[in-house]
């Protein structure tokens, strides 16, 4: 059999792995000139970046392609855990760090914002980690559109046990609640941001995510998170992967109800299947045009997107680590102008990634690269140029405020991503990070699946479809899309 792999993103280059070896012919087809879709990097003027994601969780999903092929993770993608999770910055002057470690992350609360009781806090950790040990076998690793995926052990254990997945209740409710700490409370809901939504408006059962830093870690592959994208292709290749870079695919072809190729620069090239790991709102307007859509999925709110600064600083600032957060004062003042009005707070929460902390050569000695990033609304036809330099110039005052630095000064060198940029380069629609948003509670179930029921041999893969976005994620859809095929097909 032959496959076809529309896009490199991270799920593309999973996906094409775990089809090599079911034994199956795959070609990838690449409109960039490089893999990877977001996870890619940036040079300029001897400072590095890495462009896309930015946190690396359960790196056990990449060891697993590894495995899979025979090899080694330890000695073929190197990569370590961090004792430090994120460093946080109020605009009250609070500060402090988020350990890996409960003991010392509950340590750190007591003296940095006077938590006198930790054991909410530890309990916390245990619902997520309940909540999450549950929901993924049903949620994540399997398709939801598949009956015999109902009757498993899991999907019964986890039916059993919705009650404690607090469904009905919104994710600053149940924090508010938990902490009665406004410190705490704006800390976990950051969490909604992982994927792009409103913790005001998303289920509380997103409270699981901080399952991932607390009680699993955060993780830094050694040479920076491009090395991500540059493992998985290599490892793609040495399974007999081939690859078409600036081949954009202009249309999925399909007869009597079964693909039958792609149309690419124009060009027909024939295969069995199918496999599209672009944003699932562009294959269906731009590669399935001639086809019916499901509309009510296409129509579902939209993520949030990102407006980034890629800054080369000529300094070095002892307070941050290799990922640091500077919150607004208004956390859902903030939330509401990202998805009720649609444009950008003037006090935004800055996140600040700089893995010269860690892989030093990514800067000039002295140096630091800031990769700086505010959640904005994504693509609707906002006036981008004026917003991007208002937003700019309210970034830099923020951090001149709480740094006590006149950062401006210390900028070496710039380049700019922002919505509309995401949207071409990645062809992401209205530069949404995650496709869909998760502002309600049925979000998981309004993601599209990962195969197609009306055309034989086309199959989803990547963050805009189940089940869900961020390199975790997008890693799974690419086992179960191989593990749909191989039913589906009877592979080896």
């Amino acid at each position: 059999m032959k496959a076809i792999v529309i896009g490199s993103g991270v799920a593309g280059l999973a996906t094409s792995i775990r089809l090599a070896k079911l034994g199956i012919e795959v070609e990838v087809f690449e409109a960039n000139e490089y893999p990877g879709g977001k996870l890619s990097e940036v040079t300029i003027q001897g400072f590095r970046f890495d462009a896309g994601p930015s946190l690396f969780t359960l790196p056990h999903l990449v060891n697993d392609l590894y495995e899979l092929c025979g090899k080694n993770p330890k000695t073929d993608f190197p990569y370590i855990q961090l004792e430090k999770s994120c460093n946080y910055f109020y605009e009250d002057g609070t500060q402090f760090t988020a350990y890996h470690d409960r003991a010392a992350f509950a340590n750190e609360l007591e003296q940095k914002i006077n938590l006198q009781n930790t054991e909410p806090l530890f309990k916390y950790l245990d619902r997520a980690a309940l909540r999450y040990n549950l929901t993924t076998p049903i949620f994540i690793e399997y398709s939801l559109h598949r009956l015999k995926n109902y009757t498993n052990i899991h999907t019964l254990k986890g039916i059993l046990n919705t009650w404690k997945l607090n469904l009905f209740s919104s994710m600053n409710s149940e924090n508010e609640n938990t902490f009665n700490n406004s410190y705490l409370t704006q800390y976990f809901n950051r969490f909604a941001t992982y994927n792009g939504s409103d913790p005001y408006q998303a289920p509380a059962l997103l409270n699981m995510i901080p399952h991932l830093e607390h009680n699993v870690g955060t993780f830094f592959p050694k040479n920076g998170m491009h090395q991500i994208t540059q493992s998985l292709y290599q490892l793609a290749m040495e399974q007999g992967v081939k690859f078409h870079f600036n081949h954009k695919v202009n249309e999925i072809l399909i007869t009597k109800g079964k693909v039958y190729g792609v149309l690419a620069n124009q060009k027909l090239f024939k295969a069995d299947l199918v496999i599209s790991n672009a944003d699932v709102h562009s294959t269906y307007r731009n590669l399935l045009s001639k086809y019916k859509a499901p509309e009510y999925i296409l129509k579902q709110e939209k993520s949030s997107s990102a407006l980034i600064f890629y800054w080369g600083i000529n300094k070095s600032f002892s307070q941050f680590d290799l990922h640091n957060i500077l919150f607004s004062a208004d956390y859902k003042t903030e939330f509401e102008h990202l998805f009720k009005h649609k444009t950008i707070y003037h006090d935004p929460t800055i996140y600040i990634n700089i893995t010269s902390k860690y892989k030093p050569d990514d800067a000039p000695q002295g140096c630091e690269n800031w990769f700086l990033m505010i959640n904005v609304p994504n693509n609707s036809g906002q006036p981008w140029d004026e917003l991007i330099q208002t937003a700019r110039k309210h970034i830099l005052q923020k951090l001149q405020r709480m740094l006590q630095v006149n950062v401006a000064s210390l900028i070496t060198c710039e380049h700019i991503l922002e919505p509309r940029s995401i949207e071409s380069k990645t062809s992401s629609y209205a530069g949404a990070l995650y496709g869909n948003a998760s502002n309600n509670r049925y979000a998981a179930f309004l993601r599209h699946k990962n195969f197609s029921s009306e055309y034989k041999g086309l199959y989803f893969c990547g963050g805009s479809v189940h089940p869900g976005g961020g390199i975790p994620l997008c890693l799974n859809s690419a086992k179960i899309v191989a593990q749909l095929i191989k039913e589906d097909y009877t592979c080896n």
